[in-house]
């Protein structure tokens, strides 16, 4: 008899995260990846400079709108740019 337990031949499998960074398409993401943290990166930081003629005029009707279109695309920015330059 042998003394190997039934899920021995699972563990010569290789592991989900070994599989997924062999992939080249890893390395694909990366290539895109880069370009849009530092694009999302700085419009986080440019993008409040539009609040303010938004604020300073009152926000009323449509504008309301286009402020809050704004700071939905501004979290958007911050939460993509986040990695940036780590």
């Amino acid at each position: 008899m042998s003394n190997s337990s039934p899920t021995a031949p699972i563990d010569r499998l290789p592991r989900l995260h070994e599989l997924v960074d062999s992939w080249p398409l890893r390395r694909s993401l990366e290539v895109v990846a880069a370009p849009l943290r530092f694009i999302a990166f700085w419009a986080a930081v440019a993008l409040p400079f539009l609040y303010l003629p938004l604020l300073a005029g009152g926000l009323e009707g449509q504008q309301l709108t286009v402020f809050v279109g704004l700071l939905l695309a501004n979290v958007a920015a911050l939460v993509l740019g986040h990695e940036h330059g780590r």
